[in-house]
């Protein structure tokens, strides 16, 4: 899976996202939906109930619309979704 600079500046409320893999064993195989988002943490909502996801210690599994998966570090999104939108991203590939 290849990550462009496009969908890391996508927005993220609105997809379904599945936790990787997370430095808290908790968080691993949590799947719902993105609710909110703020500087450091994802909220995902999981049969009605809210989880609080910490970005940098996770690796997310989201879903696009056009039901393409991508698999993105939580360490590129940390940061406010507005300014993550103006920040340049160099390419690793």
């Amino acid at each position: 899976m290849k990550v462009t600079p496009e969908v890391v500046q996508h927005e993220f409320i609105g997809l379904e996202t599945k936790v990787a893999r997370s430095s808290n064993p908790t968080c691993v195989g949590i799947k719902g939906t993105v609710i909110n988002e703020t500087r450091n943490t994802f909220v995902i909502v999981q049969n009605k109930k809210r989880k609080t996801i910490v970005k940098d210690q996770s690796v997310f599994h989201f879903t696009l619309p056009d039901a393409t998966i991508v698999e993105i570090e939580g360490t590129m999104l940390v940061g406010k979704p507005e300014e993550r939108l103006k920040r340049r991203i160099r390419r690793l590939w």
